[in-house]
């Protein structure tokens, strides 16, 4: 697994500061600058770093899409798509009007600005290789008014907002080329006929949920159609419950159908465009009545569906959404609470999120590493110097039974991973449900404390 660095900036300067910075979010797993910053000087420097207009946002992307790009050769992969707003309402009357920022989703109580990460990932062991593209924009301050829908389907396709689902698509396949298959899975918003024109290639191919009832050759409506195909098989999932919403923790059955499919473009899309496409359909939909909230997916995709197999593949893989939810949990409220940074700019703000972006790519491989069988180098997530004070961790946190023990090898990025799982409150039991995300993200910021009384003993005692 490649490190997660930056190796390409204007200046070396400048490319130390950013990797200083990549270090010091994950060891301390803060928004803070000056909590970061270990003086006032070290914060002046990186206030100056996320000001400097010599860093821009494209060249943090360049260097996020290269370390994906170096993992991924030879590899079939999964990139998950998805859009989320960062909302800096609450510090209104701080943060400056620059450019960077606009009106969001939230109505009158938006102030901010968009990210739409590619997350890509090994459709094999879903182990995160980092992200194939980034884009970041805001909207103008004062609040727009509603376009009629006539006019904005008269617009170009890359004048619309939704052609970011197009851009980062093609984007990613430029970065991917060494790959050896691409998924590219997005949520209802995708769901552009455009795309499906434009994106998929020989190795490249859509999985997208559908949105809309679409109009199928011979005049028959696609979920109509999906729900009228033959039972084709049926699994079983169990359910997490979600007190939040009422819903009990329950075992589902899964009714899968599946069929190939021609849409037809409307008369608002180019006409460059062929005027017909052809797919395949599955609907994965629960079975039983009186169901609150029943799970009932339409997918829409490139892949050849043919049989059982291919088509539970694909619904697998779209369940992998959940992912980039996680990334967004943990770059907002539950994480590093990136919308309540303190900075005063738009643009370093923005730069910020990018690099915890980039960050959070090592948790994610901290928990696909420790539930996988195959051993990833300790390197990959830990310096020397960290790698030695957890060794002084894991004998304090091994217990005096064989079943409190630490299993793994030195040589085994897992062995470490158990430290900060222990230090984040798991119990060390293997029976037990492995730790994650939340678990990890408290144990590095209580190993982060740890490791700074481990420097200041080590160079006390070395006088």
């Amino acid at each position: 697994m490649q490190t997660r660095h930056f190796e390409d900036l204007k200046d070396k300067r400048l490319l130390n500061r950013g990797n200083s910075i990549l270090n010091r979010l994950f060891a301390n797993s803060i928004y803070s600058i000056r909590q970061l910053a270990s003086n006032d000087s070290e914060a002046k420097a990186m206030y100056r770093f996320l000001q400097n207009d010599n860093v821009s946002e494209g060249d943090i992307v360049k260097n996020m899409s290269s370390n994906c790009a170096g993992c991924v050769e030879r590899k079939s992969v999964l990139c998950i798509q998805d859009t989320s707003e960062v909302n800096l309402y609450n510090h209104r009357n701080r943060i400056k009007k620059d450019g960077y920022i606009g009106t969001t989703n939230a109505g009158e109580g938006g102030l901010g600005f968009f990210i739409h990460p590619s997350l890509v990932l090994d459709s094999h062991t879903l182990m995160p290789f980092g992200f194939a593209d980034v884009k970041v924009w805001n909207r103008g301050l004062e609040q727009a008014l509603k376009d009629r829908s006539h006019y904005k389907n008269m617009l170009p396709i890359e004048e619309k907002e939704s052609y970011k689902w197009i851009a980062s698509s093609l984007n990613t396949k430029k970065v991917l080329t060494k790959a050896s298959e691409i998924i590219i899975i997005q949520d209802r918003e995708g769901d552009i006929y455009e795309q499906f024109c434009l994106v998929p290639d020989a190795k490249t191919h859509l999985l997208v949920r559908a949105k809309s009832n679409r109009s199928l050759q011979g005049k028959q409506k696609l979920f109509e159609h999906l729900s009228n195909q033959p039972l084709q098989g049926t699994y079983t999932v169990e359910l997490e419950g979600d007190k939040r919403k009422n819903l009990k923790k329950r075992m589902a059955t899964i009714e899968v159908r599946f069929s190939e499919v021609t849409i037809s473009a409307n008369q608002y899309n180019h006409k460059s465009l062929p005027r017909h496409m052809a797919l395949y359909a599955i609907e994965a939909r629960e079975a039983g009545k009186n169901i609150k909230n029943p799970i009932h997916w339409r997918l829409l995709t490139t892949k050849k569906v043919e049989a059982l197999p291919m088509a539970l593949q694909c619904i697998e893989w779209y369940t992998c959404r959940w992912i980039i939810e996680e990334v967004f949990r943990i770059l907002k409220k539950e994480g590093f609470d990136i919308e309540a940074s303190e900075l005063s700019q738009g643009k370093a703000i923005r730069k910020l999120c990018l690099m915890m972006l980039e960050t959070i790519i090592k948790l994610f491989i901290m928990q696909i590493a420790y539930a996988t069988e195959e051993g990833t180098e300790p390197g990959s997530c830990f310096s020397e110097e960290e790698l030695e004070c957890l060794e002084a961790q894991i004998a304090q946190l091994e217990g005096n039974t064989q079943k409190l023990k630490n299993p793994y090898k030195p040589t085994d990025l897992k062995r470490y991973i158990w430290a900060i799982a222990r230090l984040g409150g798991w119990k060390g039991y293997l029976s037990e449900r492995k730790p994650g995300i939340t678990t990890f993200w408290k144990g590095l910021q209580k190993f982060s404390s740890i490791m700074q009384g481990w420097i200041l003993f080590r160079n006390m005692s070395r006088r």
